[in-house]
């Protein structure tokens, strides 16, 4: 089964869609994904490179580390 990550949906659709993505989002820094309601509502409008900008997370260690887990990156 191939996996696959759209870097260009809201974090709201991937984590939707798949649950390990905001397990995978929780271990490369995004703490904040993980407190209640937070998802429903940042997460609607917030992309994984708009969110990595803001917290100082570089893209290339995302993409890395979602490769690493076996996704295919979309952009």
């Amino acid at each position: 089964m191939n996996k696959f990550i759209d870097f260009n949906k809201s974090v709201y659709e991937l984590c939707k869609e798949n649950s390990e993505i905001a397990t995978i989002m929780q271990e490369l820094g995004f703490k904040e994904i993980a407190q209640p309601g937070m998802l429903n509502t940042a997460g609607r409008f917030m992309t994984i490179p708009k969110g990595a900008a803001m917290k100082g997370i570089s893209m290339d260690k995302v993409k890395e580390v979602f490769i690493s887990k076996g996704y295919e990156i979309r952009e």
